[in-house]
């Protein structure tokens, strides 16, 4: 092996400007852009010295460089988990999870707040039933869906319920208002007066 190669997948050579570009250059020629080959590892001209990126010597511009460079995660506490990135799929099942208290009468959740913010960590996962329930609580492949959304918007039960409700705010809200109710109110009264007598 001889002395001047270099080792493999490492090379440097310093990034001089060439004379003959800059001096002779006309003003129809476009300027040079960056090479693409450097990709991520590409700094601004003003933090390359010779083609070579130097840390600043200010401690607060220091701090800074290493701010950006580290993973935003919960901390050691929770075994580093990162902060995913929400994309619109994600963003709908977080807000469908936080409106649970609506979807179903039966069920009663505790609220998760008042901020309607949407959590920065958390993580999604797949329910896998074990070999047990192959027969008894396995989901079929036709009612697997790809996210919350579609699976809610799928269920018979939940679908009915809110065509119900769907019904009964629509005709509270037709001019004379909802007879139904008002006669009940009515039949109470009554069953209060004959209770009296």
């Amino acid at each position: 092996m001889s002395e001047t190669a270099a080792p493999i997948g490492l090379s440097w050579a310093p990034k001089l400007p060439s004379l003959a570009t800059t001096s002779c250059s006309s003003k129809s020629e476009p300027a040079p852009k960056p090479s693409t080959a450097q990709g991520s590892l590409w700094k601004p001209q003003s933090e390359l010295v010779d083609g070579l990126f130097v840390s600043p010597r200010d401690p607060k511009k220091v701090n800074k460089l290493t701010r950006k460079s580290v993973k935003d995660t919960t901390g050691k506490g929770w075994f580093d988990m990162p902060a995913p990135t929400i994309t619109p799929e994600l963003k709908k099942d977080l807000e469908i999870l936080q409106l649970r208290h609506v979807m179903d009468p039966k069920r009663h959740f505790k609220r998760a707040g008042k901020s309607k913010a949407l959590p920065k960590y958390f993580q999604v996962g797949t329910v896998v039933e074990p070999a047990s329930e192959f027969y008894s609580g396995r989901m079929t492949r036709r009612e697997r869906k790809t996210t919350l959304v579609d699976e809610l918007l799928s269920d018979q039960y939940l679908k009915s319920y809110r065509m119900r409700k769907v019904r009964e705010i629509q005709e509270s809200r037709m001019p004379g208002g909802n007879q139904k109710w008002k006669n009940k109110g009515k039949q109470t009264l009554k069953r209060a007066k004959d209770r009296r007598k």
